[in-house]
């Protein structure tokens, strides 16, 4: 944090880019106009991830005119959290910032994003401003997001700056992406939002698609159990498991008032029992197996942390030796 501050920092902003031949040329020269004022170094990254309309020629063409350009390419279509894995593998800056290649956010607005990670932030997500066609979606999905995450902030799927040890102590699978912020809260980073204008696409298709709502909601649903439940999992199996066999308690003891008050054997109910309190244990045996596998997740997750830290120490003392 303190390096932050007193060091001109290197800012790379990740650019992930499917079928938007029409708007690269345009990033990259804003990008430049952006790069002469800014308190900071910077380099563009764009991660072509399988397009087929000639993003990558005309990322390869603006890469021989800028020399702050570099980028990967995927060969097929991977998603845009892969995208950004690629552009993390191969990007020099100590600070991150995830940008579209659709131009509706401008470039010009990169510093802005930045700023509160120079004043201590570890997070800075950026709240659109300004009216656009998923709006209503939107307001949706982060009202959905604030209430079951109990975060403040406006806007988890929008523009992103974020310091590099962010995304090194967080796994990120298939479509996470949306949940960086959410992520990066539950693991103590501090977390700040900068209203950000977003202006209509004026070249290029939308990649949004109504099957990315059920999609999203369900993550949504997935990062939560991760979050909670998968951390504790026999107190969430183990409860359940209870309430279930408990319910088989109940079922049983008025299969036995049936039977010697009223008379009635009713088999079905005898059924039920044999049934819940099948269930109730199986969930119980869930838990324990939970429980194992969360302890080698930890486990692994520290080992992972410790040689980050083990790494970052290396290349800190190989810096240090190249200075004298």
């Amino acid at each position: 944090m303190t390096r932050l501050r007193k060091e001109k920092i290197l800012v790379s902003t990740l650019v992930p880019a499917f079928n938007e031949c029409g708007n690269i040329e345009k990033f990259c020269q804003l990008y430049a106009q952006m790069l002469e004022s800014a308190p900071f170094d910077g380099e563009l990254i764009f991660i072509d991830d399988g397009s087929t309309d000639g993003t990558l020629d005309k990322i390869e063409e603006m890469g021989a005119r800028y020399n702050f350009i570099r980028f990967a390419s995927h060969q097929h279509n991977r998603g845009l959290t892969e995208a950004l894995q690629t552009g993390f593998a191969i990007a020099e800056g100590n600070v991150f910032v995830f940008y579209p290649a659709d131009l509706q956010y401008l470039p010009e607005d990169i510093p802005r994003l930045v700023e509160p990670i120079v004043h201590g932030a570890d997070l800075s997500a950026g709240w659109k401003q300004g009216e656009y066609k998923k709006k209503f979606v939107s307001g949706i999905y982060n009202w959905l997001s604030r209430r079951i995450f109990g975060l403040k902030i406006h806007d988890l799927n929008s523009v992103k700056a974020f310091r590099r040890e962010v995304v090194e102590q967080i796994f990120l699978r298939r479509d996470w992406h949306r949940y960086l912020i959410v992520l990066a809260a539950n693991e103590g980073y501090r977390v700040d939002e900068v209203k950000i204008p977003l202006y209509e696409r004026t070249w290029g298709k939308s990649k949004f698609s109504v099957w990315r709502i059920p999609v999203g909601v369900l993550d949504m649903l997935a990062v939560k159990f991760q979050l909670t439940f998968l951390r504790k999992p026999l107190l969430f199996f183990g409860l359940t498991g209870s309430i279930v066999i408990f319910l088989g308690f109940l079922v049983g003891l008025w299969a036995v008032f049936l039977k010697y008050f009223l008379h009635e054997t009713q088999l079905p109910l005898l059924y039920l029992v044999i049934l819940l309190v099948g269930i109730g244990l199986g969930l119980f045996i869930m838990g324990f197996m939970s429980e194992g596998q969360t302890a080698i997740k930890e486990e692994v997750g520290d080992l992972r942390r410790k040689l980050q830290t083990m790494m970052t120490m290396m290349k800190d003392k190989g810096g240090r030796g190249d200075d004298r």
